[in-house]
């Protein structure tokens, strides 16, 4: 089966440390491969997810809320 690439927005990051916060939670999260972000500082930054299967959506808020940011909700089904 091959890996599954899904994006998500995620408010609240600001700077290296912000998105090593997000990479190191969500990086726990099973079957997740890798985890990069693009960080846009003053707007919504894009976490690039990659794995097994697609993470639970709460799972993903959870692993974002614990990172201390806020997973942005989408209504078009983020995945790439």
């Amino acid at each position: 089966m091959a890996p599954i690439s899904t994006d998500y927005l995620v408010t609240g990051m600001t700077c290296g440390h912000c998105v090593a916060s997000v990479i190191e939670e969500v990086s726990l999260l099973p079957g997740v491969s890798a985890v990069t972000v693009d960080l846009v500082v003053g707007a919504a930054s894009t976490v690039h997810v990659t794995s097994a299967a697609e993470p639970a959506q709460s799972d993903i808020r959870a692993a974002i809320d614990e990172a201390g940011y806020q997973l942005q909700d989408t209504t078009d089904g983020a995945a790439a």
